[in-house]
């Protein structure tokens, strides 16, 4: 698999209507794929044993899409076979009275994962050039100083965004972001699915049917944000997520190559610890039974 094809280069100019949503790569169906995505989350699983134990690297994972596109359902598959000690996941909804009382990289900041960590979140600061920018009267709550709050913020916080990830880059932190690109059809069909299954009510609010009266607001929004923070350092992917089982096949390839790219390894014990490990061997030998 070419997970180039859904990379977004740095500096291009992104139109979503070059992404076909409905790919499937090389695959006819879910069965074809499901050797490679099983082969992908035993070799991720046994990356992050490896990673967990280097304790030098960390590794971020962000999700964006629209409503429906399959965030959870990806998380929740491809990261399965993770050990939840070396792994943490961060849902970013609506800020909090405090949160709003800090600048927007705030709530972000506190839910970084730590040397060893995989951390993932589910949504994050690029709602501040998303939905902020689809419902511009949200400044309004955020405090801001009504200077700062002219046609240039959008381009600053372009701006913010990558002096931040690269700033995490250069302090051990790995990026890397996925869009998960739905077709408005599909998720109108996602939603019906959802009101229809009883136990699926609780996934689907009236105000998420709302906002696809924005949907073209959206798009532009987020092309945008593609074109302006897709980086050598911090990258964007445009996944294909019509088929949720392609949607996370595509995922997990990007995470194995990633973290193999690090090139990192299980530490090496000095001299004086690999002395002292022999010593406790002598001594659990020599106890008695």
């Amino acid at each position: 698999m070419k997970h180039s094809d859904y990379l977004v280069k740095p500096g291009s100019k992104v139109s979503l209507k070059k992404f076909n949503p409905d790919d499937h790569g090389e695959f006819e169906s879910k069965e074809e794929a499901a050797e490679k995505l099983k082969k992908d989350i035993e070799k991720l699983a046994e990356l992050q044993d490896i990673f967990y134990a280097a304790d030098t690297y960390s590794l971020l994972i962000i999700f964006q899409a629209m409503d429906a596109a399959g965030k959870d359902g990806a998380i929740k598959h491809v990261m399965s076979g993770l050990n939840p000690q070396g792994c943490q996941v961060a849902s970013f909804k609506s800020p909090s009275v405090r949160e709003l009382d800090h600048d927007y990289l705030w709530r972000t900041n506190v839910m970084l994962p730590e040397r060893g960590q995989i951390g993932i979140f589910n949504r994050s600061y690029y709602e501040e050039v998303l939905v902020v920018r689809v419902h511009p009267q949200i400044l309004d709550a955020q405090k801001l100083p009504e200077k700062l709050k002219k046609d240039g913020i959008w381009k600053r916080r372009y701006r913010e965004i990558n002096n931040f990830e690269q700033y995490l880059t250069d302090n051990g932190t790995k990026i890397v972001k996925f869009f998960l690109h739905v077709s408005k059809d599909e998720q109108k069909k996602r939603f019906l699915e959802r009101i229809n299954n009883p136990a699926k009510n609780w996934k689907l609010s009236p105000a998420d049917v709302k906002e696809r009266a924005f949907w073209d607001d959206y798009e532009r929004s987020y092309e945008e944000m593609l074109s302006q923070t897709s980086t050598e350092q911090s990258p964007w992917y445009v996944v294909p997520a019509d088929r949720k089982w392609f949607t996370r096949t595509v995922i997990a390839d990007v995470l194995v190559k990633t973290l193999k790219s690090l090139h990192f390894e299980y530490p090496v014990p000095d001299k004086a610890h690999l002395d002292a490990l022999q010593e406790a061997k002598a001594t659990l030998e020599g106890e008695k039974k």
